[in-house]
């Protein structure tokens, strides 16, 4: 019951423009690219050099730790459009060198794997991938990560970029995956997407402030994935006084289909190449599951 407050409540802070992200431009509109260019150049290292290489954004803003939303593929043809979801940690200084310099860790190397996947896959296919930094994550494993308050905020944001997608490209389905706590973000957010989103994927995850896949009141398709060697196994997935997330995903009695992940490094080795998460990820996208 809870969580259905809470769902209601992020529908509600949407229809009344609360927990907005920065503004941002009308999807696939080549201004709204120019405007995130413009901006970058004018933020000058390492900004600038992404925009001169040719790099596309939708959403640029240094605000506080920073917003960005890369696009990895052409919007206006997709048939097929995935958004990566980050987790605790993620900031725009992050954005591409991968928090602690961890390249693995990186929203944009984690969406470029992807993308690579999918056209190994099919080069034929048209797909486009976006690693969406639209929220602000928590910063560090602290009582903001037990709580859900930046993931409602999250949830809010996300729930207007991807209606903003749909809107222009209503013919397009939409798979959104989310890493640790961004996979929060999508369980607060499920019930209230448009219908053309198919796939809720969870990895590495904390819970998504259900007990299991029904309570999220969605049509899409739930995944999840754990790895034997992910730490997030150690958290409890319990929910009590405001605190925790709920059952694992990765739990079979959660009820989601299960992701392969033999073989998978640690918290953040899910969309490593080579990995049978991120084959696996690229057949769903792909409609080959």
């Amino acid at each position: 019951m809870r969580t259905r407050v809470i769902q209601m409540g992020v529908a509600g802070a949407v229809a009344l423009g609360l927990f907005a992200p920065p503004a941002d431009p009308p999807l696939p509109s080549p201004s709204g690219f120019a405007a995130a260019r413009a901006a970058m150049e004018a933020a000058g290292q390492p900004y600038a050099g992404w925009a001169a290489a040719g790099r596309r954004f939708l959403l640029f803003d240094r605000a506080g730790d920073g917003f960005a939303a890369e696009v990895l593929g052409d919007l206006a043809t997709a048939d097929r459009i995935v958004v990566l979801v980050p987790g605790v940690g993620t900031t725009l200084a992050d954005f591409d060198r991968g928090l602690g310099g961890v390249a693995r860790r990186a929203p944009a190397v984690q969406a470029r794997n992807l993308h690579a996947e999918l056209l190994r896959q099919d080069p034929d296919a048209r797909v486009a991938v976006v690693a969406w930094l639209g929220y602000d994550p928590p910063d560090g494993w602290g009582l903001a990560v037990a709580t859900a308050d930046r993931a409602m905020a999250g949830a809010a944001a996300l729930d207007g970029f991807v209606r903003r997608l749909t809107a222009e490209r209503p013919a397009a389905t939409v798979a959104l995956i989310g890493h640790s706590y961004g996979s929060v973000v999508l369980g607060l957010a499920a019930a209230g997407l448009p219908t053309q989103v198919t796939d809720l994927v969870a990895i590495g995850s904390p819970g998504m402030g259900v007990d299991s896949a029904a309570e999220l009141g969605t049509t899409a398709q739930v995944w999840a994935g754990q790895a034997a060697g992910d730490w997030i196994r150690r958290v409890p997935g319990v929910r009590v006084l405001g605190l925790g997330h709920g059952r694992h995903p990765a739990d079979p009695a959660f009820g989601a289909r299960a992701l392969p992940v033999d073989g998978v490094d640690g918290h953040d080795g899910y969309l490593e190449p080579g990995t049978p998460t991120l084959t696996a990820l690229a057949a769903i996208v792909l409609d080959r599951r």
